[in-house]
């Protein structure tokens, strides 16, 4: 013997289940866009810190250089130090460089920038060899001085970056 309910019952069950599973893979499964997103328009263009607070009595220190196109950036990082903590090819007396590409995103006052470690060309570094490679991930507080100036304290330091815009750029999306 059949009961009543449970005959009618089903199809309404499947239509709910059918509807639900339709409108989760419509939603799961949309195309990533085929542009490069905006970004923060006070933000695009060159950015330069030219120097950090009492550098001279500090044994090491980094100096920021970075550029911001829509939605991604590219910092190339100068650092100094007055002791070895490496291999003398790598360190090359005291100075030198990484280089960073990504994307960037920005919420309220955080910025956070995800990317890669690269070599001078922006062209993927391999690991291994000098200094880091691989992923590159760092949260910002931003304060914004004047148009020109900007003040990014990272949240892996107490040293702020305080950059000065060299040269405003406006955000044309490129294909992806």
């Amino acid at each position: 013997m059949q009961k009543p309910f449970a005959f009618c019952l089903f199809p309404f069950a499947s239509k709910t289940a059918f509807c639900f599973l339709l409108l989760a893979f419509s939603i799961a499964c949309t195309p990533n866009a085929n542009m490069q997103g905006r970004g923060q328009v006070y933000l695009q263009g060159e950015w330069q810190q030219d120097s950090v607070p009492k550098q001279k009595q500090l044994l090491q220190y980094s100096l920021y250089h970075l550029n911001f196109s829509c939605d991604s950036f590219f910092m190339r990082i100068n650092s100094f130090s007055k002791v070895n903590n490496g291999a003398d090819t790598c360190m090359n007396l005291g100075h030198w460089a990484e280089y960073i590409k990504g994307t960037y995103q920005q919420r309220n006052d955080t910025l956070h920038l995800k990317g890669q470690f690269c070599n001078a060309d922006y062209s993927l570094k391999s690991e291994g060899g000098c200094f880091r490679s691989g992923v590159y991930e760092d949260f910002f507080k931003v304060s914004k001085k004047t148009d020109s100036l900007i003040q990014f304290s990272s949240t892996a330091s107490v040293i702020p970056i305080n950059a000065h815009l060299i040269k405003r750029t406006t955000c044309n999306p490129k294909p992806l």
